[in-house]
């Protein structure tokens, strides 16, 4: 079985462990936040996600413990715009870059913030 999943920047750099491609984790996944990851990364890449990595959320029904070795693993860097009437920003036409290893704290790529990972997942033989 295999999984793609979000890992949230502040999530990794709160309470992460650092990983590498061939580890193995033990997440806790929710349902992934299509609405906000197809902002990020369109529509296309967003339906391929469907589970967020989480440390902080309270129980819910959706939640599942996996045990699973990392296969793939790719930083995500989006252009950051305001939100309508807020002085806040959200992330907008992220770029994928692979990795082969992550600790929550990959660097800025010019006016690309980095805002997370998607992460590819095998349990199972």
């Amino acid at each position: 079985m295999r999984w793609n999943v979000w890992v949230d920047d502040w999530q990794m750099q709160c309470c992460g462990e650092p990983f590498h491609v061939g580890s193995t984790v033990s997440w806790t996944l929710t349902p992934a936040d299509r609405d906000w990851l197809t902002q990020v990364l369109g529509e296309e890449t967003a339906a391929t996600i469907d589970w967020g990595e989480e440390h902080h959320s309270d129980p819910s029904p959706g939640r599942r413990q996996v045990e699973a070795r990392v296969t793939g693993i790719a930083a995500v860097h989006a252009r950051m715009e305001p939100l309508p009437g807020e002085n806040a920003y959200h992330p907008v036409d992220g770029v994928l870059s692979p990795r082969t290893s992550a600790d929550g704290w990959d660097p800025d790529a010019g006016d690309l913030k980095f805002v997370g990972y998607v992460v590819t997942l095998a349990a199972g033989p």
